[in-house]
Formats: C-alpha cells, structure tokens, sequence
C-alpha cells in the first residue's frame, strides 16, 4: 500500500477519499435530501449486504473454477453442472437426514468422485488441446443439464435453514432515526447469509495460505509451470492434478448446497454460475484466489445494485466492469505472480 502511494499519489488519495465516503454513507445516519436523491438508507445497506454476499457464493463455485482452470489449464464448462448437481444432492440429504450440515459433506464427497472421473477420463486425455477440452464438457454440461432434469424435473427447490439460522440479527448499522421516538433504527440481516459470508471467508484464506504456504501448493504450482521437470524429480504430479481437480470440483458442490439454501435450484442455474464463474477469473486474474475474491465481490455489488438502482441496465454492469478489466489491465486486477 505505501509503495502504490508513493508511485500513484493522486489514485491513492482518491480511494482513500472514495473509502471515506463508503463508511460515512454505511455507518452515518443520512439526512432527508441524500435519501430523497438515492432512496431508503436500510435499502442501500441491503443491496451493499446482499452484493457482498452473493459475491461469497460467486467465490465458492469461482474459487474452484481458477484452481481448475487458472492453475492447471484445464477448461471445463462442465463447472457450472457441478454446482447444480451439488445442489441437488444437498437438497437430498438435507430433507431426508434433516441434517443441513451434512449435506454440505455428501455434496463435497459426490461432487468430488465425479470431478475425479472427469479428471482421469477426460482432462488427462487431453492435456494442452483446449479446443477438444471445450468441446468435450460443454457435451458433458449439457448430458448432465439433462440427467438432472429428468431426475429432478422443472420445479424450483429450496434448501431449509435449519432453525439455529433462521431470522434476522440486529447489526450496529444506523438505517435511520424514528420520527416518532427519535431513536435509531438499525439494520437487520439474515443470520444465514453472515455465516455463508464467513464461512467463504475462512475458505479463502484457507486455500490461499494452503497454495503459497505449504508444500502442496508449491507442488501444483511447480507443476503448473514445469511439469516434467516436476515430475522427473520423482513427483506424482497426476495424483497431485486429480486431488486439485476433485477439491476445485468439490467446492463447487458446497456452493450448489449454499445457493440452494438462500436463494433456489432451478434448470438454467448451471449457466448462469459457469458465466459468472468465467467473468470473475477475468476480472480477477486467473490462478489468483485474492483476485478470485475482489471479481466476486465486484460482480456480486455490481449485480445488486444495479437490481436495485437500475433494474432495466443490471446485466450491463456485470460485463461493463470485465470490458474495463480486459481493456486497461488483461492480466486481471490481481494476476498471479510467477
């Protein structure tokens, strides 16, 4: 950060000044005239809260997208079909079980196996040929968009909250003062979305000191760049490849269980998150799990505030900040170092 000040004084004094300005808008109460111009205080900080966390989903299924496709080079368009059949299977143990936690494991376990299979039968097949890559799990995403459509049909499903999650929690966010006693109003927020938003939190930072931390992650990042090399030092790189593939394709089953949890599964869902998955490792940088992180946070606020603001111009938004991102820096707004 000092360096970035020092090299760019006029850009940082105006993030720094940008930065001022958020925290007053979210802590401050606001005065008659700026909730004229822009609408309820409580509405802006549902958007901003609603941005942040649907940005923590788009991470989770993102986050194993880059692992797959920003490491190891491998292009699966299958990825979104394996949030969905995550979903699914997580729906499944929850309304059998009962268990909310537990359906988060099974979907791991299952969604893994088959990114295994899809490892091994198809991707090690294929090294280095991404046209065939392509190809091959688009025909996969669609075989599978239709096995779970005859299994599961049309309909919308949803996944309970279990009851220690249900209701709101009272944040210490002033969305206003009462005309009638004066005293401030605050924000109340679904428990659920805050320990999602947490929990994507913890797995970031997780996965992020497990890549450049440990041995591991120096492994698949050997590999990544030299993998014969690599592998004539005596590395099993391919045992390494599949354990990446199935954690990339498991963490995307955990995020089909999240999605259907405080939003719905429904045909079309393993489009819409592949598309976004693909627009925040641009955004982001490919490879990079911080950078993974600011795409999804700035296509989550991005989506919701134009739902809220600008409802007719919501999707511009999204593909109006990967164009900027594409036209002013590639490489992504955190590339991964080499």
């Amino acid at each position: 950060m000092i360096r970035y000040a020092e090299r760019h004084p006029i850009l940082a004094a105006v993030w720094v000044l940008l930065a001022a300005v958020l925290l007053w808008a979210i802590f401050a109460p606001w005065p008659e005239w700026l909730e004229d111009a822009v609408g309820a205080k409580r509405i802006f900080l549902n958007a901003l809260f609603n941005g942040i966390t649907l940005g923590a989903l788009y991470f989770l299924v993102a986050s194993g997208f880059t692992l797959i496709f920003g490491l190891m080079r491998n292009v699966n368009l299958a990825h979104g079909s394996l949030y969905m059949l995550g979903g699914y299977i997580g729906y499944e143990v929850a309304t059998l079980t009962g268990w909310w936690l537990l359906s988060f494991v099974v979907a791991f376990v299952v969604v893994a196996a088959v990114g295994v299979v899809l490892q091994v039968a198809v991707f090690r097949r294929m090294e280095g040929q991404d046209l065939k890559q392509t190809l091959v799990t688009i025909g996969i995403s669609v075989v599978l968009a239709d096995l779970m459509l005859w299994t599961w049909g049309g309909d919308f499903y949803n996944i309970e909250t279990p009851l220690w999650l249900t209701g709101p929690v009272e944040l210490p966010l002033v969305t206003g003062i009462s005309r009638r006693t004066g005293e401030y109003l605050y924000l109340n927020y679904p428990v659920v979305r805050l320990v999602i938003l947490i929990a994507a939190i913890a797995i970031g930072v997780a996965m992020w000191l497990a890549l450049n931390r440990t041995r591991i992650g120096m492994l698949i990042r050997a590999g990544v760049d030299d993998r014969e090399i690599l592998a004539a030092s005596g590395v099993r790189i391919q045992r390494v490849f599949v354990l990446v593939f199935a954690f990339g394709a498991g963490l995307a089953g955990i995020a089909g269980v999240i999605g259907g949890t405080f939003q719905s599964l429904a045909p079309g869902e393993d489009i819409r998150f592949l598309l976004a998955s693909l627009v925040v490792v641009i955004v982001g940088g490919m490879g990079s799990i911080p950078g993974a992180a600011l795409g999804a946070l700035l296509i989550g606020l991005a989506e919701q505030f134009g739902s809220v603001y600008a409802p007719t111009y919501a999707i511009v938004f999204t593909f109006l900040i990967m164009v900027l991102v594409l036209a002013f820096r590639p490489q992504g707004l955190i590339a991964m170092r080499r």
